[in-house]
């Protein structure tokens, strides 16, 4: 089995950025995304999904690591002033690279 390193990047940030995140990762070369709607707590308080248009997303990427850079010094620079925000990456490594 030949493995790959990749960069899996992840974002959990309110639902209200949702597509300017999305068009984000299509901007930086990204070939798919995994969103889904997610509830917890932290610095911006409770974030629960009893109103939709409040609740936040989550947003997974699979990435080589110089795209993740770019990708993450763009959040930093675009988004986390602008939006409730966390992002952060995890080296992994991937079987079929040419899916990433």
């Amino acid at each position: 089995m030949n493995s790959h390193p990749m960069t899996l990047v992840t974002i959990v940030c309110e639902k209200l950025a949702r597509e300017a995140v999305t068009r984000l990762l299509r901007d930086v070369g990204a070939h798919g995304w995994t969103l889904w709607e997610v509830e917890g707590s932290g610095a911006q308080g409770v974030r629960s999904g009893d109103i939709p248009e409040f609740t936040n997303i989550r947003v997974e990427v699979i990435v080589p690591p110089a795209v993740a850079g770019t990708l993450l010094a763009r959040l930093e620079k675009e988004f986390f002033k602008r939006y409730a925000m966390i992002a952060y990456e995890s080296e992994i490594r991937v079987i079929r690279r040419e899916k990433f």
